[in-house]
């Protein structure tokens, strides 16, 4: 509310009577009522800032609302309102709260800058009640909280230096995984054992839990380059991370290609068709395919140049940048097939989205009506053809280096590993090893 939006997160009670234009002591009476909820450390009686903004909305609420007989609503255990069980009339709710958002926020205590985050008000007022607490011992022995040097961490160091999809998932481990795993805990009184039951705790595949580790190995070793700690549990020979393979990405079959191909001609619209001629005869990073502009397609000489990307840290609002790496920028091969589908784009515009490039939902509609048109009996999935060109591609040609370059790939060993799948069979192996080794 406007009345508090400049006043610390922690009032005395003499800052709240000034607020309120009152003396001193009618706040008192307030606490001794319960009418002001506050904590005490050293004996002195501290007000949350959240808990005064909560007496002065359900005090404008009664001055209009008439005296209503309302069941008692559910109490704490020290006889306090809990904030999750207010009935309607009780006060109003605050703004985000009917949405359920997620609330992170930061406060300042004795010059220190702490971050609260929780999933609803009450949360956030029990965490920031704990945190005034812990202070004054926490503060005493000069430790930090993992929470807040990890944030501080992520705000000063990641986010600004790393790309918006990375630094969105980085935030993402932070929320989910390692900052519910340490919470209260302070850098320095970290352990092995800490780190090892976060991974046991985890499900998923272990490719989930690496991103973790990840995350977690740089705030760790810039503390130790701080000099909290003197070495990071996470380089103990004793942290197992396991969990389950990641499903690898399966290639369409040729006979599937052939069908796509034969069937291009189904598709109503025309934008469609294009898509599918480009995406599925390439290939190409879905972010690549929708950071092409017209220029950027040459069916005089038949070359593709790829030269940007589009991402969607948000989900669907589209990031004009670079491409992934330096290797990506780079011009492959314009397939025959593909030439008759290609759209006109006016200079400047993308071919796919025209001033705007395409989110993912209209990506993911624009697939659900190419199956449908085409009566295909799979999943439309940008990945698969990528997967599925340069497996064909070194099929045909069983030359490594041709397919890291139409990949933009910096190693072979990346193109080998993820993406060149085979198509041979097991028979045919066992028929080369018999063919070498009969008379």
């Amino acid at each position: 509310m406007s009345l508090l939006d400049h006043c610390p997160d922690i009032l005395t009670v003499p800052e709240a009577a000034e607020i309120l234009r009152v003396d001193p002591a009618t706040i008192n009476e307030l606490i001794r009522a319960g009418e002001i909820i506050c904590a005490e450390i050293a004996e002195k009686p501290l007000i949350p800032r959240q808990y005064l903004e909560n007496f002065i909305e359900k005090s404008c609420k009664m001055c209009y609302t008439e005296c209503v007989e309302m069941d008692t609503p559910d109490l704490n255990s020290q006889g306090q309102q809990h904030l999750d069980n207010r009935i309607e009339l009780d006060c109003t709710p605050f703004q985000g709260e009917i949405e359920m958002a997620k609330i992170t926020r930061t406060i300042t205590i004795n010059g220190a800058k702490h971050w609260i985050r929780a999933n609803t008000e009450q949360e956030y007022a029990d965490k920031l009640l704990k945190l005034v607490g812990s202070q004054g011992t926490a503060q005493e022995r000069g430790k930090h909280l993992f929470a807040d040097y990890a944030m501080t961490w992520f705000e000063t160091y990641s986010k600004p230096s790393v790309e918006t999809a990375t630094a969105t998932t980085y935030k993402r481990q932070l929320t989910l995984h390692l900052l519910p795993a340490f919470d209260g805990l302070t850098v320095e009184d970290m352990t092995t054992d800490d780190v090892q039951r976060l991974f046991n705790s985890m499900s998923g595949s272990k490719a989930t839990k690496d991103k973790a580790k990840m995350v977690l190995n740089q705030i760790l070793d810039a503390a130790v380059e701080d000099g909290l700690i003197a070495k990071s549990p996470l380089k103990s020979k004793r942290i197992k991370i396991t969990g389950r393979a990641s499903k690898a990405t399966t290639p369409y079959s040729v006979e599937q290609m052939r069908y796509l191909v034969q069937h291009i001609t189904d598709i109503k619209d025309p934008i469609d068709r294009a898509y599918l001629a480009i995406q599925a005869l390439h290939p190409l990073r879905l972010e690549e395919v929708l950071g092409l502009q017209a220029a950027d397609i040459d069916p005089e000489n038949g070359e593709i140049h790829i030269c940007r990307a589009v991402t969607h840290p948000t989900r669907n609002q589209p990031e004009i940048k670079d491409t992934k790496t330096q290797s990506s920028a780079r011009t492959i091969g314009l397939s025959a097939l593909a030439v008759p589908h290609l759209p006109t784009v006016k200079d400047g515009e993308f071919v796919f989205g025209g001033t705007k490039p395409l989110t993912y939902t209209q990506v993911r509609k624009m697939c659900d009506r190419i199956k449908r048109d085409t009566g295909f009996t799979e999943n439309i999935t940008p990945i698969r053809f990528r997967t599925t060109v340069l497996t064909d591609l070194y099929d045909q040609t069983k030359d490594i280096k041709l397919a890291q370059a139409a990949a933009g790939h910096t190693t072979s060993a990346m193109t080998l590993r993820y993406y060149v799948k085979g198509r041979e069979t097991i028979s045919k192996a066992a028929a080369v090893v018999d063919r070498a080794y009969s008379s």
